[in-house]
């Protein structure tokens, strides 16, 4: 849906990821970005990457983000599967992101090894909610 930068928040000091369409989407493009803004803006969880702003400057859309450090499943798994104990530590992370998600109304719908992050702390991260969905909260 757009481009990813590694970007610097001026105001805070901090370095983010910085989702950006090129130019103004069309109506099912913008549709699908304020769904993703909206989504991940409502989640707050060690296990799921958190969304600091959104908005848009002339005609680019952007959606700031949680620049997580570390390396994708998907890249890790090319070098051959993980042991079982960081298979099933990686595997509960997952889980309670995703519950997190689905208790506050949130589906992924676009979860493999590329948008999962572990990072250099032992902390898996789910990134990308660009094709989530709004789903009645599990409570």
């Amino acid at each position: 849906m757009g481009t990813v930068y590694r970007a610097r928040d001026l105001f805070l000091g901090r370095t983010v990821a910085l989702k950006v369409h090129r130019k103004r989407p069309n109506e099912q493009g913008l549709r699908r970005f304020l769904q993703e803004a909206r989504a991940a803006q409502s989640l707050s969880h060690p296990n799921l990457a958190a969304t600091y702003d959104a908005g848009s400057e002339g005609e680019h859309y952007y959606l700031a983000m949680e620049l997580v450090s570390g390396t994708s499943l998907a890249a890790i798994v090319k070098g051959g599967p993980l042991p079982w104990p960081d298979a099933l530590a990686v595997g509960l992370q997952i889980g309670a992101g995703l519950a997190k998600a689905h208790h506050t109304g949130v589906m992924h719908r676009d979860l493999k090894p590329a948008n999962i992050m572990l990072g250099r702390e032992g902390i898996v991260k789910l990134v990308d909610f660009g094709l989530a969905k709004r789903i009645e909260a599990i409570d």
